[in-house]
């Protein structure tokens, strides 16, 4: 899906969609993000030296696990709203110019809360890995703000 469809998904925007496209194969949604080096999480972090900052890769990670949730419960009312962050890894430096890969699947169930993991991947090379979970809840309590 592009990124117009992935709005349909997400209630993210620019510039915090990060996602250009995503698609859903088996049990794995796989996203890709190209890197141009204008994005405003590149601009100041490092000045001489940009690197997308490792809270941004984890972001990226957590949108393409809601494409595979979202994809999973359309019709049925609910949104995924992102609940934890665990065990994350940081191996290589995702830079300007670079393609992210995103591969995120489920690993397990309860209840409301759906966990995944997940890796960003520039090539081969592995650069980030995390499990996240995620708390399925109805859009109706979303969108009047959890009031």
């Amino acid at each position: 899906m592009n990124r117009e469809e992935i709005k349909g998904l997400l209630p993210h925007r620019e510039p915090m969609l990060l996602l250009d496209d995503a698609e859903v194969v088996g049990d794995e949604a796989v996203g890709h993000v190209t890197v141009t080096g204008d994005e405003f999480f590149v601009r100041g972090h490092f000045p001489g030296d940009p690197v997308v900052p490792g809270v941004i890769l984890c972001e990226m990670l957590a949108q393409n696990c809601c494409v595979l949730l979202g994809e999973a419960m359309s019709g049925e009312g609910r949104v995924p709203l992102y609940t934890s962050l665990d065990k994350v890894r940081f191996r290589h430096p995702v830079r300007p110019g670079d393609t992210v890969e995103l591969r995120c699947r489920i690993t397990r169930e309860h209840g409301a809360f759906h966990f995944a993991h997940g890796e960003v991947l520039v090539g081969d090379m592995p650069c980030c890995s995390a499990d996240m979970s995620f708390a399925l809840v109805p859009a109706a309590d979303v969108a009047d703000g959890g009031r």
